[in-house]
C-alpha cells in the first residue's frame, strides 16, 4: 500500500480526450471537477507526473506562506517561461530568486513607488487625455496601451525611442500567446520545432534583449539621471558592492513589462466594465472621485482619498484576479492537510477559484466593494491574494495599486463610462484576459 495521499483523482484520460477544449479555457473544466470531485482534485500526467488542482486556501497558503522553502516554483515557470521572458525575479528559484529580490525590493517600497507617482500620473493623463469619445469601443486595448506606457515610462521615463517601445510591445505580445500554446499542448512541441515556431519566437526573445540592451547602454554612457526604475536598479548593489551585469537587468526589466503591463490592463478592464454594469458603485466611486478633486491635492495625497474607489479595484481582482493561477512543486515529500504528497507533486492553486469559493466569500458571483471597507478586511484577507502570497507576494503590489486607483480617478473625471449588457467573457492565458469587452465613453458636461 502507497504512504502517499492525494485527493480524489480525475482519471488522466478524461483529460486527454478534452485536451484541445481545456488548453482554450481550463477554467470552465476545473470548475466542474471541483464541483464533483471537492476543493482539491489530482491527476497523474505522463509528462508533468503527480498535479494538484485546488481552490482551498488552505493549500495555496501551506505552498505559498507557511512552507514557501519547500515549494519552488516548477519547471513551468523556471524552465519553459524563462526561456523567453528570462531568468529573473518572476522564474527564478532558490538562492539565486533570494538574492534578486534582497536587491531589487528596495525599489519597490512605498516610499520609493511614492516618488515615481508624477511620472506615473503624467503618463495616465497622457493616455486619459488620448481617449476619444466614438460609440461603444473595445475596452482592453485602450487599458492596454495606457498600462504599456505607465511601465515604460516608469522604467525608462521619457529615455527611449517611442518605435524601440513600440516593437518591444509587439515582441512581448507574441512570446506570451505562443508560452501558453507550448505549455497547455506539450504533445505539439516536435511539431512546432518542425514548422519553424520555436526558431521565429526565439528570434524574437533575441530582439527583444538587444532593444532593452541598448536602453541600459544607452543610460550607462549618459549622465544623465531620471529619478525612475531603471536609475534604481542601474545603482542597486549586492551585499559584496557589485552590481547586477547587462544580462540580469535584462531578465529583470523583460519581467517587469510581462508581469507589469498586461496584468494591469487586465485589471482596469474588468473593474470599469463592472462599475459600468454597477450604477450604484459607480455614483459612490465618482462622487467620492469628484470630491477628492474639489480639494485640489497632489496625486499622491488624492491617493489616499479614494478608499471606496479602491474597493471597487479590490473587488474587482477578487472576481477576475489576472494572475489567475500559480503553482509550486515540492522539493520533498510532504503533508498538506490530510494528503501526504510524494516529492515532485505540482499543486496549481486557482486564485480565480478561491477568491469564488462559497466557504469563504457569501454570494461570491456578485460584485460587492463593501467587502473590502476597513471593518471586514480581517475576515476576508486568508482567502483574498491577487497578488499571490508569503515572500513571494507580487512585488509590485503597490505600483499596480497606485495606478490603477489613479486610471479609475483619471477616467471617471473627465468621462461618463457605460457599457452594453453582454456578460464578461475571459481567457485564462498566462493571465486571465478580458474578450470583446465595451464600454462608451461620454465626456461629461
Amino acid at each position: 500500500m502507497s504512504k502517499y495521499k492525494y485527493p480524489n483523482k480525475i482519471p488522466f484520460y478524461k483529460f486527454l480526450i478534452r485536451s484541445t477544449a481545456i488548453a482554450k479555457n481550463p477554467i470552465a473544466y476545473h470548475k466542474k471537477w471541483f464541483n464533483e470531485v471537492g476543493d482539491s482534485f489530482a491527476l497523474k500526467s505522463p509528462f508533468y507526473g503527480h498535479i494538484i488542482l485546488s481552490r482551498d486556501a488552505t493549500v495555496a497558503r501551506h505552498m505559498l506562506q507557511k512552507k514557501h522553502k519547500v515549494y519552488h516554483k516548477s519547471k513551468i515557470q523556471t524552465l519553459y517561461l524563462s526561456k523567453y521572458v528570462g531568468y529573473g525575479l518572476l522564474t527564478s528559484s532558490g538562492d539565486y530568486w533570494l538574492q534578486q529580490r534582497r536587491l531589487i525590493q528596495p525599489a519597490f517600497h512605498k516610499e520609493k513607488i511614492q516618488n515615481l507617482v508624477g511620472i506615473i500620473n503624467t503618463a495616465i493623463r497622457e493616455q486619459v487625455e488620448s481617449i476619444t469619445p466614438n460609440g461603444f469601443v473595445e475596452l482592453y486595448p485602450i487599458m492596454n496601451e495606457l498600462a504599456f506606457e505607465v511601465v515604460a515610462k516608469s522604467l525608462f521615463n521619457f529615455s527611449a525611442e517611442k518605435n524601440a517601445l513600440k516593437r518591444l510591445q509587439f515582441i512581448i505580445e507574441k512570446l506570451q500567446l505562443f508560452i501558453v500554446k507550448e505549455l497547455r499542448l506539450p504533445y505539439k512541441k516536435l511539431w512546432y520545432a518542425l514548422n519553424g515556431e520555436i526558431r521565429y519566437h526565439m528570434k524574437l526573445v533575441k530582439e527583444s534583449r538587444s532593444i532593452i540592451n541598448t536602453i541600459i547602454e544607452q543610460r550607462q554612457s549618459s549622465n544623465e539621471e531620471h529619478d525612475d526604475l531603471l536609475d534604481m536598479l542601474l545603482a542597486a548593489q549586492y551585499e559584496d558592492g557589485t552590481r547586477m551585469t547587462n544580462d540580469q537587468l535584462i531578465d529583470e526589466i523583460l519581467i517587469l513589462f510581462v508581469a507589469g503591463h498586461e496584468t494591469t490592463a487586465n485589471a482596469l478592464t474588468f473593474v470599469l466594465k463592472l462599475l459600468a454594469q454597477n450604477k450604484d458603485a459607480l455614483t459612490k466611486a465618482v462622487t467620492e472621485i469628484n470630491e477628492a478633486e474639489a480639494k485640489n491635492l497632489t496625486p499622491l495625497k488624492e491617493l489616499s482619498q479614494l478608499d471606496y474607489t479602491k474597493c471597487c479595484i479590490e473587488e474587482s481582482l477578487r472576481l477576475y484576479p489576472p494572475a489567475w493561477i500559480t503553482d509550486r512543486v515540492n522539493m520533498q515529500d510532504d503533508l498538506i492537510d490530510r494528503y501526504h504528497l510524494k516529492k515532485g507533486t505540482i499543486i496549481g492553486a486557482s486564485i480565480y477559484e478561491i477568491h469564488r469559493n462559497e466557504n469563504y466569500w457569501d454570494s461570491p458571483e456578485l460584485f460587492k466593494p463593501s467587502r473590502f471597507f476597513e471593518k471586514n478586511r480581517k475576515k476576508i484577507l486568508p482567502y483574498y491574494m491577487p497578488f499571490g502570497a508569503g515572500p513571494r507576494l507580487c512585488i509590485g503590489n503597490n505600483f499596480a495599486m497606485y495606478e490603477m486607483i489613479l486610471t479609475v480617478s483619471a477616467i471617471l473625471k473627465k468621462f461618463q463610462i457605460e457599457t452594453d449588457n453582454a456578460p464578461i467573457k475571459v481567457n485564462p492565458l498566462i493571465t486571465l484576459k478580458p474578450v470583446d469587452v465595451t464600454l462608451k465613453f461620454n465626456i461629461k458636461d
